[in-house]
Formats: C-alpha cells, structure tokens, sequence
C-alpha cells in the first residue's frame, strides 16, 4: 500500500484538469485521468521502476493496487512495469497477467499486453499453442493480442501461426479485430513482403476492406 501510495501522490501532485478533460474525451470518457502525459508519466515513476528491476521480484499486490484505481494512469503504470520486469516473466505469469487483460479493456492497454505475452513467448512455446486458443475466444481483446502478439519478431516470425491465427479471424465485422489483422501482416510485410502478398491474394475474399488496406501500405512500394 505505502508504494502505491507514494505513486499516487506524485499523480495527484503533477495532475493537469485541462488536460484530463482532454485524455477522457480521446477515450471516450471510459477513464477517469489525472492529465498526466507519457513522458511526465515515465519520468515520475522512472526511479520506481529502476528500484523494482533490482529486487528482481514482481510486487503482485502492489499492481493488483494499482489496476483498482479508477485513474487510467495506473493502468498504464502496469503495463510500464511488466515491461520494465519481462525478463523475470514466464509462462507461468499469463494467468495473472490476463485478469488485467480481462479488466478496464481498451486498446491503450490491450496494446501494451500482446507484446508482454509474446515475448513471453519467445521464451516459452506453449504461448504458440495459447494464443491459438485465444484467437477463438469469445472475448475479441483477447483475439487481438493473439493475432498482434507477434508484432516487431521480424524474422522470428511463426508464419504458420501468425496464418492459423487470422484466418480464424476471418469474416469478423469488429473493427478492432480487422484493424489488428491489417496490423499484424502490415508489420511483418516489411520483413517477408512476398509472404503478405501471398496472403492476402490467398483470402482476399474472406478479409475486411480495412484488414486490406492497412496489410498493404508497405506493399505498394516494394
């Protein structure tokens, strides 16, 4: 308690209200905010997180604290912490990690959770076989981080899953859904170009407009 605490102090201390108002329009007022911006952000609790890299032990109750609060700040504080502690992280961690997942969801944090968990995966191939069930759930955020989880592998890329993943996709009228189809191959097009073309001639039929659209904006210039 005394950590989050100390945190929240420092949130309220360097609040902006003009700004907050701002942030909560831009998320269609499903957060409350300080008005603190990323990069105040980071710096208030940058020292924080450089103490919990040294204790090398993720402070579980401290975060379970710090996901209650109705401020959106802390949810992003969360999400900066597990990426500052990713190496202490395991297969093991994932349960935990998808109660957060599955609590206050948007794409803010839902974008900072599938590079968690893919990485995770790079370490540990049973997140192959997860992510594969989570592309079928019901919950679409947890279908996104499926089909992102691989953003940024480059030649690390699973493309035998990445293909699995979408084309149980396939068809979806959610638009967060779509738009991470588009993203996932847009991202790898700039590694394997001719394998995202392959693709999308393959499904073009069964891909949204917007799926195709942002799959290949790098593609024209290749």
């Amino acid at each position: 308690m005394e950590k989050y605490l100390q945190i929240k102090e420092l949130f309220e201390q360097n609040g902006n209200s003009e700004k907050a108002a701002a942030m909560e329009k831009y998320m269609r007022n499903r957060f409350k905010f300080y008005g603190i911006q990323t990069p105040m952000r980071k710096k208030l609790y940058g020292n924080f997180l450089k103490i919990e890299k040294k204790n090398k032990t993720i402070d579980r109750d401290f975060l379970d604290e710090c996901y209650r609060d109705e401020h959106r700040e802390f949810q992003y504080l969360v999400c900066d912490y597990l990426r500052a502690m990713q190496k202490y992280l395991t297969y093991d961690d994932i349960p935990y990690i998808k109660t957060y997942i599955k609590s206050k969801q948007w794409w803010d944090t839902i974008d900072f959770f599938d590079r968690i968990v893919g990485d995770i995966g790079l370490k540990d191939k049973r997140v192959d076989a997860l992510m594969l069930k989570w592309s079928v759930d019901e919950d679409f955020w947890l279908r996104r981080i499926a089909i992102d989880h691989q953003l940024c592998r480059k030649e690390k890329t699973n493309t035998e899953l990445l293909e699995k993943i979408i084309h149980n996709n396939l068809g979806s009228d959610e638009f967060f859904i779509n738009k991470a189809i588009g993203w996932s191959l847009r991202d790898y097009s700039k590694t394997n170009p001719q394998w995202v073309k392959n693709f999308i001639d393959k499904h073009k039929e069964q891909m949204s407009k917007l799926s195709v659209r942002e799959a290949g904006k790098y593609l024209d210039s290749k």
